[in-house]
């Protein structure tokens, strides 16, 4: 059963990773764009340079759910190497439960005010040509924790599934 689950989290996430390759894309795509347009017409738009940031934001807020699937967190690789499966297990599921869960909880829930207050005002740029919809980018932040907190779901049980097999 929870070999059922740790598989459909992981083409979740492998899903929102390539989709998150698609973000990286166009952010390339728009930051070329942007250095073009600045240093060969002298022209520069304040909604291609926004919406950079928010590429950016949603890579680096999605990327890190994809990341701990991944195991291309950071980590102390040098000591976590020599440890036994069976303590790596241990200390992934320690580390995901003790810390990586209660802080995701907490800004999950710490953010609904925060978008909520930018949602019902309809935050937009402050700057001229900047880009409506501000509060959209500001939602990102509790979806992203959610995602994390999935991730980090199938990651626990996929390291239950690995000390159940060490023994």
């Amino acid at each position: 059963m929870l070999q059922k689950i740790e598989k459909s989290i992981g083409r979740l996430v492998d899903g929102i990773g390539k989709i998150l390759a698609i973000a990286l894309l166009l952010m390339v795509l728009n930051v070329s764009y942007d250095v073009m347009m600045r240093y060969l017409f002298h022209a520069s738009s304040v909604g291609m340079q926004e919406m950079e940031w928010h590429l950016f934001s949603i890579i680096i807020l999605y990327g890190v759910g994809v990341a701990l699937q991944h195991e291309a967190h950071v980590r102390v690789d040098f000591l976590y190497d020599r440890m036994s499966l069976r303590t790596r297990a241990l200390i992934n599921i320690g580390g995901t439960v003790l810390f990586l869960v209660p802080l995701s909880l907490l800004i999950l829930f710490g953010s609904f005010h925060f978008v909520q207050d930018a949602y019902q005002i309809h935050e937009i740029s402050e700057d001229p040509g900047g880009l409506p919809y501000r509060w959209v980018i500001k939602g990102m932040i509790p979806l992203a924790f959610l995602f994390l907190l999935v991730s980090a779901t199938g990651y626990v049980f996929r390291n239950i599934h690995q000390l159940r097999s060490a023994q």
